[in-house]
């Protein structure tokens, strides 16, 4: 589409388009008020962070990583327009990268070398013949990175540069975005409508002297639309996508905010949103004590520094929500080179600059419940102690966004060592190159073929080798946070439906040494085979209704009490199919029974750490007297 020629008509059509932005009304004028630059970081703002740089060495070290990155990226050519599969999302996410760190470092230092090297960045996307607006994520991020640029750069761009880069942003950022091809993301709550919206309102505060009808259209459509995925946090802080997408949807929501609460002194009400602020609560504990994270659902492995933290303990007054990225800026001073990663870092000066670090103490609280769309629980020992356990518990619905089969799911940590894992997510171009549908949520979606993504090899049950049922969804019934006998309990009974009676679960963490897992279940009408399954990085050895585990020299036992007859078993993890990732170095253990017609059966597995004495430890504990 040629955007020169169609604006107009784009404009005109976004009347039509079923969604009305006359809810809010902004002034333009506030933002004209500010002069460039306006975005996240005031002119003299500079000053405040080097304040915070002088005062603290954490803050140095992370100011003086990115320089050095920005030192690296001027030795790099420009991004270039390849598009891998239906995505230019890589090169939009590079592009943000360089140019927040470049341009921070000219803001910070007055080089001329980034300020040269961030307007070569930005000219040369410029001249890109799209965004890739068929995935609009593509077009939200690249908006966002050259309205940073632009607005922070503008005092010494030239009139030239800055006529490139502008129309740039409003015809191959915003424009698209009226199109009604383009912009199913306003109506969905998931991340799309967090980073398209952020994306597109950055590039309207960017331009607005210029378009200031095109940029109050923008940010009041945006305040709109967000709520959508705001209201996803809602009762208690807990994100449906998971850890990893929390890290993309609610950072890039978080950007929004600044952004807006820069610009016009207000959130519009959005931060009164329920369960938004206390969100920073699950993020804080969805990092285990052995530092991945609970990654459930389309999510890696890994934790790594959240800048969007800052702002949430600034927002929430509590420093201790830091905690965990307290931590990870603690580390050796090369380390901190790998937070340059994260194209998002700059903001961390920015959110960061006000928060005294040596006030960031221990969290009072060892266990965090949150229901919502994907409810779940988390609770440990000790937040000190490298040795302490674990515990993370899923319920939910595989119909969520980015989803899996895994309710009832846990993972679990002692002596330092993660025993229950999760694999998380696979890469999509590695399934989409293969003709994979993968985002599909009905009961028979080729999502569901996915070994990683269906109940098969997630710590839960498989009744008579079926997929777990899309359409339920289990909340979390029952929570302590007794340090003696901390606990969540669930009706997973849906997700099982026709297959089982019912089915209910229940993880804990006993007298703050060993953890089990209860399972309460009645048989259908009929002959049930049940599979019990736990996938472990450990190497298992089995026994007469236990498994040893070891790894690193340390052990675990898994002890099952039953009066029910099982078998041990150990199921290999290697793909079968010509698009399921290979998952070197893990195995699934567990066992199997069989229950008659309408029998109940409850069934309790004890993980003890080898560090405890199994032989003294006892638990008969029904889930009714939990």
């Amino acid at each position: 589409m040629n955007y020169f020629k169609n604006a107009l008509i784009i404009l005109l059509l976004t009347c039509f388009t079923g969604v009305s932005y006359a809810q809010q009304s902004i002034s333009t004028q506030t933002i004209l008020d500010k002069q460039h630059p306006r975005i996240l970081l005031l002119s003299g703002e500079e000053r405040l962070i080097e304040q915070s740089i002088a005062g603290n060495p954490i803050w140095k070290k992370m100011h003086e990583a990115i320089l050095k990155e920005s030192d690296n990226i001027i030795a790099l050519p420009p991004v270039e327009r390849i598009q891998i599969g239906r995505r230019l999302l890589d090169k939009s996410r590079e592009a943000l990268r360089r140019i927040f760190h470049l341009s921070y470092a000219w803001r910070m230092t007055g080089e001329q070398k980034y300020f040269d090297r961030c307007e070569k960045e930005m000219l040369a996307i410029s001249k890109f013949s799209d965004w890739n607006p068929s995935h609009f994520l593509d077009v939200g991020e690249m908006t966002m990175a050259m309205a940073i640029g632009y607005d922070w750069l503008f005092p010494k761009l030239s009139d030239e540069s800055k006529k490139a880069i502008r129309e740039a942003i409003v015809y191959k950022g915003i424009y698209p975005s009226f199109d009604p091809k383009y912009n199913s993301w306003l109506r969905v709550s998931n991340n799309w409508n967090q980073v398209c919206n952020a994306g597109m309102t950055f590039g309207a505060l960017a331009v607005a002297e210029d378009h200031p009808g095109l940029a109050q259209n923008i940010i009041e459509r945006a305040i709109v639309s967000i709520p959508l995925s705001m209201n996803d946090y809602k009762p208690e802080g807990a994100y449906p996508e998971g850890y990893g997408y929390w890290g993309y949807g609610t950072s890039f929501n978080v950007m929004f905010l600044s952004a807006v609460e820069t610009a016009f002194k207000s959130d519009f009400g959005l931060n009164k949103t329920p369960g938004f602020l206390q969100t920073a609560g699950f993020l804080q504990n969805m990092t285990g004590v052995t530092g991945p994270s609970f990654n459930w659902g389309d999510s890696g492995s890994g934790g790594d520094l959240s800048p969007a933290m800052f702002w949430f303990a600034k927002k929430n007054n509590d420093p201790s929500q830091l905690w965990v990225e307290k931590t990870y800026l603690q580390r050796d001073p090369e380390y901190s080179g790998r937070f340059t990663r994260d194209r998002l870092l700059p903001a961390i000066m920015i959110w960061g600059k006000d928060l005294p670090l040596e006030k960031v103490s221990e969290p009072k609280v060892k266990a965090w419940k949150g229901q919502g769309a994907n409810p779940l629980a988390m609770m440990r020992t000790s937040w000190t102690d490298p040795n302490a356990i674990y515990l993370g518990f899923k319920a939910g619905s595989p119909s969520v966004n980015h989803g899996h089969m895994d309710i009832g799911s846990f993972i679990m940590e002692a002596d330092s060592i993660r025993w229950a894992s999760d694999f998380g997510m696979q890469s999509y171009e590695s399934l989409e190159s293969k003709g994979m549908n993968i985002f599909g949520r009905t009961q028979d979606a080729q999502r569901w073929t996915i070994f990683r993504l269906n109940n098969y090899p997630h710590n839960t049950l498989t009744i008579d080798n079926q997929l777990q049922v899309v359409k339920g969804y289990a909340k979390i019934d029952q929570f302590s946070d007794n340090p003696d006998f901390m606990y969540a309990v669930s009706d997973i009974s849906s997700v099982y439906e026709a297959q089982l009676a019912s089915a209910k679960r229940g993880v804990a963490i006993v007298d703050q040494k060993f953890v089990v897992v209860s399972d309460e279940l009645t048989a259908e009408n009929k002959v049930t085979t049940v599979r019990w399954t736990m996938m472990t990085t450990a190497t298992p050895k089995l026994g007469k209704n236990s498994i040893t585990l070891t790894k690193d020299g340390k052990t675990i036992h898994l002890k099952v009490n039953t009066s029910a007859k099982v078998t041990m078993k150990t199921w290999s993890t290697a793909p079968t199919t010509t698009y399921d990732a290979e998952n070197p170095g893990t195995t699934l253990v567990g066992f199997e029974m069989q229950l008659k017609p309408n029998q109940k059966q409850a069934i309790q597995v004890l993980l003890v750490p080898g560090s405890v004495d199994a032989k003294k430890i006892k638990f008969e504990k029904a889930l009714g007297n939990w």
